[in-house]
């Protein structure tokens, strides 16, 4: 199967330059919306908290690719540098970007032992225009690259896996158990999505979990094994159950950031096709961002044995059964949700799409203010 036809690769200064302006504004937007969501009590302030942390790394990505690819058309084929998108399900990098981010940071402080400093490359820069009266493209290049292994080196970055944190919640003394709020993410390999996910979870064993050199490291391995997009979160909450008896989920949430949908760099086939590109005729207001969060939440316990004198206790999830669609999602509660410039959305309601119905809109207004409508 060839995964290349779905990419597209980017191959002027201006279509990179164009793209990471684009996401560099939806970016700035996603912090509001989620504050936005916790008024609305779709989400609390403790995920609100944790979603703004990958968000900030997640953006330090972006710029971090973007000084990578900043002189990518001048250099291009002596370099062998192309950026590819996801242009039909995703709009963001391609999994093979994050990747080589990823190696690149192992290697980034012996690549700025051998660059020049950036006050000695700009110095060469002048010398060279002065000089040879020509643009400095080799030691522009060069520039690129040592501000890109600065970044890699000094800031927080969104890799293709993020391993779990453990957060502190409470304890209840007379039940003796401790509540964590474990998270983590990943950036998937077959949608090219950045994903993040929660889990609220019990701990009924005598060891504080953080500190349980048997059950930790055990745990982060699981769960980033399951990590994958495809996965019900039934799915993954059920074996992490059954394979950790003092360990019990009792809710697990899901976001998905994206796709982003683009008139000019996206090749999308469903009803915001027709909205984007009517949308299209003003500068950055021709894009939408899909924000999605499932949800699975324990509605009781039963006891399970587990050997010939111990049982352990299993979460019973809520599904609704009678909602066919819900049932089979292995999810409590899917919220959907858009966020798109305020010309585009003027278009989609002048448009009535149907397939709109149900999917609350977080609209990008005057002054970058973020009004909700459902």
């Amino acid at each position: 199967m060839d995964l290349t036809y779905d990419h597209k690769v980017l191959d002027s200064a201006k279509a990179t330059r164009r793209y990471f302006a684009k996401f560099e504004r939806i970016m700035g937007h996603l912090s509001a919306v989620a504050e936005l969501s916790k008024r609305e009590k779709l989400i609390t302030s403790a995920e609100v908290d944790m979603l703004n942390g990958y968000l900030e790394s997640l953006s330090n990505t972006f710029t971090a690719l973007s000084y990578k690819f900043l002189m990518a058309d001048r250099v291009g084929a002596q370099a062998n540098l192309e950026f590819s998108i996801d242009k039909s399900e995703s709009g963001f990098p391609i999994f093979r970007e994050l990747m080589q981010m990823a190696s690149d940071a192992t290697q980034a402080k012996k690549h700025l032992k051998s660059l020049p400093s950036q006050e000695r490359l700009k110095k060469d820069m002048i010398n060279h225009i002065l000089t040879e009266q020509s643009a400095p493209t080799q030691l522009q290049y060069a520039l690129s690259q040592r501000i890109y292994y600065e970044y890699l080196v000094g800031k927080d970055l969104f890799l293709s896996q993020n391993h779990p944190q453990i957060i502190w919640v409470g304890k209840d003394m007379k039940a003796g158990r401790r509540t964590y709020l474990v998270h983590w993410a990943a950036y998937d390999s077959q949608t090219n999505l950045p994903v993040i996910y929660l889990m609220e979870l019990e701990d009924t064993s005598n060891r504080a979990l953080p500190h349980d050199e048997r059950r930790w490291p055990r745990v982060q391995t699981h769960l980033m094994a399951q990590a994958v997009s495809g996965l019900k979160l039934l799915t993954i909450a059920q074996g992490f159950d059954k394979d950790f008896d003092s360990l019990h989920p009792k809710m697990l949430r899901r976001f998905h950031l994206g796709p982003m949908y683009s008139h000019n760099f996206t090749e999308q086939h469903g009803p915001l096709r027709d909205v984007l590109s009517e949308a299209s005729g003003e500068p950055g207001l021709d894009w939408a961002l899909a924000w999605t969060v499932e949800s699975l939440v324990s509605d009781t316990v039963k006891t399970e044995k587990v050997g010939i004198f111990k049982s352990a206790e299993r979460q019973v999830y809520a599904l609704n059964k009678m909602d066919f669609k819900m049932a089979d999602s292995g999810a409590t509660d899917i919220n959907r949700s858009l966020i798109l410039p305020h010309r585009a959305y003027q278009v989609l309601e002048e448009k009535r799409k149907d397939e709109f119905d149900g999917v609350r809109k977080y609209v990008v207004g005057q002054n970058a203010k973020i009004l909700s409508y459902k």
